[in-house]
């Protein structure tokens, strides 16, 4: 037996969405995670991955400080995850940070500066669950 992502039955065999088989919000957000919100720069059909390491650099919206004994500063690059499945795991980011994938895709509006409105948002979320 191989390991393999979960069925997703609304993606075709290209890892891309079957129009006739998703909704419309779903279609739209397929269009934002390609588009506007630049997930697909990194996160490339059929895997949405690209196995690569890129660095966010999330230090710009903080300053380090001591947590638990350590100094938090820079996360430097981290690797990309694939988001086949990614419904069904539970908490996001590499270090699990982001709780919900309404949580990831806000904290990607903010660090790509996307400025993806409400209703975008909910899209992308939407497309996201079918992966």
């Amino acid at each position: 037996s191989l390991l393999d992502f979960p069925p997703a039955p609304k993606l075709n065999v290209m890892g891309r969405l079957d129009p006739a088989k998703a909704t419309e919000s779903e279609r739209r957000g397929e269009a934002l995670f390609f588009g506007k919100g630049q997930c697909g720069a990194c996160h490339a059909a059929p895997y949405y991955t690209d196995n690569l390491m890129h660095n966010l650099q999330v230090e710009r919206f903080f300053k380090p400080r001591m947590i638990n004994g350590r100094m938090a500063s820079a996360d430097g690059p981290i690797k990309t995850f694939p988001l086949r499945g990614i419904k069904d795991s539970p908490s996001y980011l590499h270090d699990g940070r982001l709780l919900t994938l309404e949580d990831t895709v806000e904290f990607f509006n903010l660090v790509l500066g996307t400025r993806l409105t409400e209703p975008e948002k909910k899209d992308l979320v939407a497309f996201m669950r079918q992966l």
